[in-house]
């Protein structure tokens, strides 16, 4: 598991527990921390492998997880449990998402210096191997770089326009909206002819 989805020594152990419960579901586990303060809370992020998650499903996941906390019971003190969907300006955690997100704006940072500096913007320019690669301007012309996975501290997507139609498009595809299965039913002529409702599975 990489220091992108769970950082610490506690985040680990807890993302052990409740991997397999998010995977058993469907979904896919994205991030988890574990956030101190007067009452710690536990942020689990979670997505749809195709993407697309809705809040329904992330109180499916939330039911689970707690049970299975409750059983496991890691953490002695109270907490809050809080499910939520990655967001448009989703963090990238594994070094498959670099590959899905090719093509977009991203933000990284490593925990290195690298050419005397931790922060990279770019667009995204997929995997080679362990390296996650990266075109940044660079003295007035575009450089693709590679940077190893295991170096990344942090990396999210830039928020814009074209991510926004984006992630609505994918929400669209993964959750058909009220009554389009209703009105396809309800189409006169035969029924070969009616468009199949598109699902994901």
């Amino acid at each position: 598991m990489s220091d992108l989805i769970a950082k610490t020594a506690i985040d680990r152990r807890l993302a052990d527990i409740v991997q397999p419960v998010i995977e058993g579901l469907g979904f896919e586990l994205i991030r988890l921390r574990l956030m101190g303060g007067k009452t710690r809370v536990l942020q689990i992020m979670a997505d749809r492998p195709e993407g697309g998650i809705g809040v329904d499903e992330c109180g499916d996941i939330s039911t689970a997880v707690s049970a299975v906390l409750d059983v496991e019971d890691p953490l002695e003190d109270n907490y809050i449990l809080e499910v939520s969907s990655p967001g448009i300006d989703r963090p990238l955690t594994r070094l498959k998402d670099f590959e899905t997100w090719k093509g977009w704006e991203a933000r990284i940072e490593t925990t290195e210096l690298i050419d005397g500096r931790r922060r990279f913007k770019g667009d995204l320019a997929g995997v080679e191997g362990d390296e996650v690669l990266i075109t940044i301007p660079e003295s007035g012309e575009d450089v693709t770089i590679g940077l190893k996975f295991d170096w990344l501290s942090d990396a999210k997507l830039i928020l814009s326009d074209a991510l926004i139609a984006e992630m609505l498009r994918q929400k669209k595809v993964a959750e058909p909206a009220e009554g389009q299965f209703d009105a396809i039913e309800e189409m006169d002529g035969d029924e070969d002819d009616a468009p199949a409702p598109e699902t994901k599975h």
